[in-house]
């Protein structure tokens, strides 16, 4: 007789790889964006295998706490711009952070993600240096 929908056997379920969390795959994601990159919230949700879901990631950052490891200075948005906080003071820490990274801005507050931005597909590909891109 077949199973129900319902009904699974503990080995059917075992079997079955479960991918961690979306936030534990978001957090691996940001932690390989290399110093002096960037990369934006819906590149970082793809990814992390939620494409579409560029708010996960901001939420899941602004989770983090001011103790993490994690370098969420580097996620900025599509503009290139650092997305603007309820409260001043985060909008500073990240733009001093990304500076000392090497990161510059442009005078209306923007990176250029045609220079900065994170391609991890296509860095080791990228031979010497002074090829397209640093990231």
């Amino acid at each position: 007789m077949s199973q129900s929908r319902g009904q699974r056997t503990a080995k059917s379920r075992k079997t079955k790889k479960e991918k961690p969390d979306p936030r534990a795959r978001t957090f691996a994601v940001v932690r390989r964006i290399p110093a002096g990159c960037v990369a934006t919230y819906g590149q970082v949700a793809r990814l992390a295998g939620i494409p579409g879901h560029a708010r996960q990631v901001g939420y899941a950052l602004h989770a983090l706490g001011r103790v993490s490891s994690a370098p969420w200075h580097r996620v900025i948005n599509h503009k290139g711009c650092i997305s603007p906080r309820s409260s001043p003071g985060p909008e500073i820490i990240q733009r001093t952070r990304l500076e000392r990274e090497g990161v510059v801005f442009d005078a209306r507050g923007r990176v250029s993600l045609a220079c900065y931005g994170w391609r991890p597909s296509t860095r080791e590909a990228s031979g010497p240096a002074g090829a397209r891109s640093r990231c």
